[in-house]
């Protein structure tokens, strides 16, 4: 089974690329939803959290307390790191669970913003990374967020890979700068990935 991992800054359009391959009938992995469904539904997870980080990481009702624990982590990379490296293996076993169950669908696609940082790229055999220049991120983000500003978004880029580093670790490229076509893009990857297999 050919496993394709697609990922990207924030704002660089990894989500419009990975639908155009589920029309394309191709099973599609969103890891930073499943992340969330994963810290919601682990008991095991749920426990080590909150001996991390405290009890507030869970609210009452047990939901995760995502505001708690944004202002844990956000500012501070060592808690972050400890975070990433207590949710990424259970995310990793979430996925090969996902991949087992869509074993007929001629190759897999998994989208995450952190593919390199969290070594998911590993379980992959090619990586696709949709780049976009920063202002025309910053204009889709903008609009998409009404709630971050021009700062915040920077910060959250600044904690990324370099879309640089992205593109000199992966197979493909995807270029999402609203002067080249998506889709004659994707159709292309998706022939030659059919090619393979």
């Amino acid at each position: 089974m050919l496993r394709i991992g697609v990922t990207g800054g924030i704002g660089v359009g990894k989500t419009i690329v990975c639908r155009l391959f589920q029309v394309l009938g191709i099973p599609v992995y969103d890891a930073d939803t499943r992340a969330k469904w994963v810290m919601q539904h682990d008991p095991a997870l749920k426990q080590e959290l909150q001996e991390a980080f405290g009890q507030e990481t869970y609210t009452s009702e047990g939901q995760l307390n995502r505001a708690y624990l944004a202002s844990v982590v956000f500012n501070n990379q060592e808690r972050l790191e400890k975070l990433n490296a207590m949710v990424h293996p259970h995310v990793g076993t979430d996925f090969e669970r996902w991949a087992a169950s869509n074993a007929k669908a001629p190759y897999l696609i998994k989208e995450a913003a952190l593919m390199f940082e969290s070594e998911s790229w590993r379980q992959m055999d090619e990586i696709i990374v949709v780049t976009s220049p920063l202002e025309v991120r910053l204009k889709r983000l903008l609009k998409r967020d009404a709630h971050r500003t021009e700062a915040d978004i920077k910060a959250i880029i600044s904690k990324q890979l370099s879309e640089e580093e992205k593109i000199a670790r992966a197979q493909h490229i995807v270029y999402n700068d609203d002067q080249q076509l998506i889709i004659p893009q994707v159709l292309s990857l998706h022939q030659q990935f059919l090619d393979k297999v």
